[in-house]
């Protein structure tokens, strides 16, 4: 096959302990997942069907040291548990979900804030403020045949040193397997997706200068420090 135009380059995840590299292919977000979360935005944490919104595959970058973000003035920083899928399926039963799974990373969905609350006050899309270029910073992929399946664990991201948002995995509403299943059954999930799973209560703001440092117990972590 030849192409027209030079296709944009493969994004690509490191995965620890291994030569090769996990290729991305869509990034899934659940919303709301976490109760207290739900809460300090203005929501009902009650056990409503799961919603997802998507960030491009090119979104995704490892840590390190990155231009601050344009067109904002209210950065936010939520830590996620990320589930990286190996095998593609649709109406993934619930019960086999975890079959699909290749591995875990822990990643940073970085939100305009700003621009999302304007979207949302207009009753339009809000991808602008989530699925801006480098807007998913991820550590490397453990696989799931090394750790297993995480249920419990901190989660916890700090700034500047000063811890912000903390939490535990076992604190989501709708678990790795629920979601999988639930988001399966809208589109076939295929290998390379990745799934971010929520993030708890404390999302900040941050700016031109601070270090973000997260973790998740068991699954690793990641540090992006925004320029000056």
């Amino acid at each position: 096959m030849s192409y027209v135009i030079e296709p944009a380059p493969q994004t690509t995840v490191p995965v620890a302990g291994e030569d090769g590299v996990f290729p991305v292919c869509r990034i899934w977000c659940v919303g709301r997942n976490y109760a207290d979360h739900a809460r300090e935005m203005g929501h009902d944490p009650d056990r409503e069907p799961p919603f997802f919104f998507s960030k491009p595959a090119n979104a995704a970058v490892p840590g390190g040291t990155l231009p601050f973000p344009g067109q904002t003035e209210d950065l936010h920083h939520e830590v996620e548990l990320v589930v990286a899928i190996g095998k593609g399926g649709k109406d993934i039963d619930q019960a086999k979900a975890l079959d699909h799974v290749y591995g875990y990373a822990i990643g940073l969905d970085m939100t305009r804030r700003d621009l999302q609350g304007g979207f949302k006050k207009a009753g339009r899309p809000w991808e602008l403020a989530k699925g801006f270029d480098e807007s998913c910073p991820i550590s490397p992929i453990v696989t799931a045949a090394k750790i297993g399946h995480p249920t419990q664990g901190k989660i916890e991201v700090s700034v500047n040193g000063k811890v912000q948002q903390t939490g535990d995995m076992n604190q989501m509403i709708w678990s790795v397997p629920e979601a999988i299943a639930f988001l399966s059954r809208y589109v076939a999930l295929l290998p390379g997706d990745l799934i971010m799973t929520g993030t708890p209560a404390g999302v900040s703001a941050v700016k031109p200068g601070d270090t973000m440092h997260g973790t998740c117990e068991g699954v690793g972590e990641v540090t992006v420090t925004y320029k000056g």
